[in-house]
């Protein structure tokens, strides 16, 4: 194995062992030494390869965004409803907290309140899930009578900051959590009764839309 392989794969194991460190024991006895000692290296080694453990909490918020968005594209990729984006997200919801992401995600969100450095890695892996829900929602609204006036950017940022919130929410109220998931639920399925209605009807849904819209752009 050559030096660089072997840079390579303690820069790895670092990442990895920062993940489940933060997951485990939270962002409060997450340090060097605790890092190091889940990835099975010397803590000197955080330090020369990342500067400090700040750097590289944010370096493995990228990196576990990265991991978890490729391993779900594929899954995402076959989505063609709403009611299905929904489904998909419920079930990698409950992957996600099993696996122990979830519980990883609540304590960079809340190290990014009073660690600055942290707040645009954790900003930047929530992206890198939001782009791909742009992608599906910008394929399974351009038929719908609801594509014409939405817009799938800030509706792909108003999913993805849905579940973070759900995400946490479930933990102190899983009854509340359902509930909510329940709501957005019965959403999808209006939105799929809309789907399926004839071409009459369904002008006249987008010119009650567009009456709609330009009240309240009026306001």
């Amino acid at each position: 194995m050559t030096a660089g392989a072997t840079g390579t794969d303690t820069r790895t194991k670092l990442l990895e062992g920062a993940l489940r460190t933060l997951a485990e024991h939270g962002i409060a006895k997450t340090s060097a030494r605790s890092v190091a000692a889940s990835a099975g290296v010397n803590q000197a080694l955080v330090f020369y390869h990342f500067g400090s453990v700040d750097e590289l909490l944010a370096a493995a918020c990228r990196y576990g965004a990265e991991q978890r968005v490729a391993r779900h594209r594929d899954r995402l990729a076959a989505v063609t409803t709403l009611a299905e984006l929904l489904r998909c997200g419920r079930e990698l919801h409950e992957e996600e907290r099993a696996g122990g992401h979830v519980a990883f995600l609540a304590q960079v969100l809340a190290g990014a309140q009073t660690q600055p450095r942290l707040a645009p890695a954790t900003a930047a892996g929530l992206d890198l899930w939001t782009a791909e829900i742009e992608k599906v929602l910008v394929r399974i609204l351009a038929d719908s009578p609801l594509g014409e006036f939405t817009d799938p950017v800030g509706l792909a940022r108003a999913v993805t900051g849905a579940f973070v919130g759900l995400e946490m929410y479930e933990g102190v109220d899983p009854k509340g959590a359902e509930r909510a998931f329940e709501a957005l639920e019965h959403l999808a399925a209006l939105a799929g009764v809309l789907d399926e209605l004839g071409p009459v009807a369904r002008r006249a849904v987008r010119h009650r839309l567009r009456r709609t819209e330009k009240v309240q752009g009026g306001a």
